[in-house]
């Protein structure tokens, strides 16, 4: 047989029949006692013994699946398949079951410190979407029994928690690898290390995240567990470099800024002796031309309104 998931093709009886079976039993090893107590004969209460008995062991059989919740049935060792069909059932009684949750669930990736594809240290965090898939792989080829058995606590609902928690531990440990690996390969954003146009954490947005789901996915292939979903959502400089870079990109932003000042400056100058020229409004020679343009490209380009000085002579002066 092939270790993989299978569904389960074993005996599997509507569990209010049986209820209804159980009751009876139970009913009549009664009725045996009491005709014991009446009349005295040995094979009532050995009756009734073996009615209770049985009725004791049919009550372990009952099982109850709600949607999106599988059971992993396995008969001492062996793996039986698993059971998905929602409803109240009644299974062999030695039949082990194991419960599971195949709802989707968040994890909530704490940010952690890596360094990017040009050495410098950053914050990176993710938010992941990711639910069981295969059932066979989740408790059979990790050991999740193991982490889950470590929980305290009774019952199926516990049980059943505690697996899934086992589970997320498994995934969130996975994550944080996939999440070093890819941060590796790209840098924080565009700087002189990097080609122009090469892709890069700040900005790549669904690539990064696609290329980050393909990572996860492919580590917890093994597990059955499946990421369906995978984005940062939390980037930033470490703390002791956070400084420098702030002021690397706000030299950046104002260099950028100057270039698109000094542009639109040009182009107003240009427009003033073009019109200046093209109304006859006034001739002016090459020194002329040369002081209004510095003195319009100081005014334009400066940071502090300029202090105007009135010329009360000509311009021919």
């Amino acid at each position: 047989m092939e270790n993989k998931e299978f569904e389960f093709k074993g005996l599997k009886i509507n569990g209010f029949l049986m209820l209804f079976v159980v009751i009876a039993l139970f009913a009549l090893s009664i009725w045996s006692f009491v005709e014991f107590v009446n009349f005295g004969k040995p094979l009532l209460i050995l009756g009734s013994v073996v009615l209770f008995v049985l009725d004791v062991i049919f009550c372990i059989g009952f099982r109850k699946l709600e949607p999106n919740e599988a059971m992993v049935m396995v008969f001492f060792g062996k793996y039986c398949g698993t059971m998905t069909s929602v409803g109240f059932y009644w299974v062999n009684p030695f039949y082990s079951s194991k419960k599971v949750s195949l709802r989707a669930r968040n994890l909530n990736v704490d940010p952690i410190k890596v360094n990017d594809k040009t050495g410098n240290p950053i914050m990176i965090g993710q938010i992941l979407v990711w639910k069981l898939k295969d059932t066979y792989k989740a408790m059979f080829e990790i050991d999740s029994q193991t982490m889950a058995a470590n929980a305290s606590g009774v019952g199926n609902d516990v049980a059943v928690m505690s697996r899934m928690r086992a589970f997320e531990s498994f995934v969130r440990v996975q994550s944080d690898a996939a999440l070093r690996e890819v941060a590796g390969m790209f840098a924080y954003d565009e700087n002189g290390d990097i080609n122009n146009g090469d892709l890069t954490l700040r900005a790549g947005g669904s690539e990064i995240n696609d290329i980050l789901l393909g990572k996860l996915n492919d580590r917890l292939a093994m597990s059955g567990l499946e990421v369906i979903e995978a984005r940062i959502n939390y980037l930033a400089y470490s703390p002791e470099i956070a400084a420098v870079m702030l002021r690397r990109q706000q030299a950046a932003a104002i260099i950028a800024a100057r270039e698109k000042i000094v542009e639109g400056a040009v182009s107003m100058v240009k427009m003033a002796l073009d019109k200046l020229k093209d109304e006859e409004v006034v001739e002016l020679d090459d020194d002329k031309k040369a002081a209004m343009v510095s003195n319009l490209m100081v005014v334009l380009c400066a940071d502090d309104a300029a202090q105007p000085v009135v010329n009360t002579g000509t311009l021919y002066q």
